[in-house]
């Protein structure tokens, strides 16, 4: 898709173009309305005001749409592609050892039971290894500065995701 289709689709049609890159449906609704984009600099400086000024509902809106690292199935509905950007970007889990899978899924548990959302990492090109490092570190942080950490990361996870979905204007 390019940013000119995107710019022109019905409302409802970009709104979900934008649900596949961000599962919030204020952050999406806010994109929607903020069309035309003049560029991608533009889009992407927009995604990044429009993610930052959600409350945290908003972004634990766009966590359930995710699914546990390690896992296929995201709490809420996920479009295919969304599904399919899911298993590229946890692409380093493919090949990892049954100990460290284990670790992740007791980490994820603990993780939700203590913070009250799932993980959320930027896993592109990290290792399985890397993953479970950082689940661990962010084990330690207070809620306060885990959903901030949190949100920064599904920031991340969301230009990457609008850069695939205009990849021919991505480069």
């Amino acid at each position: 898709m390019t940013l000119d289709e995107l710019n022109r689709r019905p409302s409802p049609s970009a709104e979900a173009e934008f649900l596949k890159c961000c599962g919030s449906r204020r952050w999406a609704s806010a994109m929607t309305a903020a069309r035309p984009f003049a560029d991608l600099d533009k889009l992407l400086t927009k995604a990044d005001s429009a993610w930052w000024s959600l409350s945290s509902e908003g972004w634990l809106d766009a966590f359930r749409a995710h699914p546990k690292i390690g896992e296929k199935k995201a709490a809420a509905a996920q479009s295919e592609e969304a599904r399919n950007w899911s298993a590229q970007e946890q692409s380093g889990l493919r090949n990892a050892a049954a100990d460290i899978m284990a670790a992740l899924a007791t980490g994820n548990q603990d993780y939700e039971t203590r913070f009250g959302f799932i993980f959320i990492v930027c896993a592109t090109g990290k290792s399985s290894e890397e993953m479970l490092a950082i689940l661990k570190e962010r084990l330690q942080n207070d809620a306060e500065t885990e959903i901030a950490l949190a949100a920064e990361e599904q920031r991340k996870i969301t230009r990457l995701r609008l850069e695939k979905l205009l990849r021919s204007e991505a480069g």
